[in-house]
Order: structure tokens, then sequence, then C-alpha cells
């Protein structure tokens, strides 16, 4: 089987959010593969998916934390600047997350660690709603 979908998920804040549940409770299509894959691709050019820890919210915050350090907004030699002081830092920490995931599908269920879950970065001030095309492959 081969599905597609696109979600939009709601504007979140600038930072890390786990959306783990957005996901699966948007693929109710999930649930009639017995092994499979699920490709997640981000719609858009200043934010980000991940899988990492989905129990502590500390370690979102820390990502965020350390993420806004290393690639500061308003740098003096940017020059794409038109779409705000912060657009620029977010198109590179997207590429440096990543804008794509695969996970494994067992049992109508996402095969992943007890302690992972699927992240948004969201990596603008005021971003808005995000898409992403979700591909479910199976049988």
């Amino acid at each position: 089987m081969w599905y597609r979908q696109q979600i939009t998920l709601k504007p979140y804040t600038r930072g890390f959010h786990l959306i783990t549940s957005d996901i699966t409770g948007a693929l109710s299509r999930m649930k009639e593969i017995s092994t499979g894959l699920l490709h997640l691709q981000m719609l858009h050019t200043s934010a980000s998916l991940t899988l990492n820890e989905n129990a502590d919210p500390d370690v979102r915050h820390d990502m965020e934390a350390f993420f806004r350090d290393r690639v500061p907004g308003d740098l003096p030699y940017f020059r794409h600047t038109l779409e705000g002081p912060d657009d620029m830092p977010a198109h590179i920490k997207a590429s440096l997350m990543g804008t794509e995931l695969t996970l494994a599908i067992d049992n109508g269920r996402l095969a992943t660690g007890t302690w992972q879950g699927i992240w948004l970065g969201e990596h603008r001030e005021n971003g808005g709603s995000r898409r992403i095309l979700a591909t479910l492959f199976g049988e």
C-alpha cells in the first residue's frame, strides 16, 4: 500500500516541539500497515524535523538554547535579510537539523525507541502553520 497525505500543523513558537501525536493522529491509515515505513517531509525551508527525547522538555529547551548560541540572528555578513533577521538563521538551522524523517512502522504503530518522539524545529519567531507531506508504504 502507498498512501500520501499532507498534514498541517498549528503555528508554534520558536523552539522545538514534540509533534508525534499530531502526526500519528492525522494518519489513521497507518493502522492498516503491519510492516512498513513512514516518510515525513517538511514543506518549508525555515523549520525542521528530527527524532529525539520525548519525555523531558528540558532537552527541547536546551536544544533551542544551543542553536540560538551557535546560529545567532543579525550577523553582519548575512545578505538574505528581507524576510527579517530570524529568516537566514532559520534556513541554516533547518539545513543542519534536516527536513525529512523516515521511520519504521510495526503493527500499525511507529517503531520508535522508548524515549523517542518526532520534533518540529520552529526556527522563526512567527513561522505560522507548517505543512508536512507524509507518505506511508507497507503491507
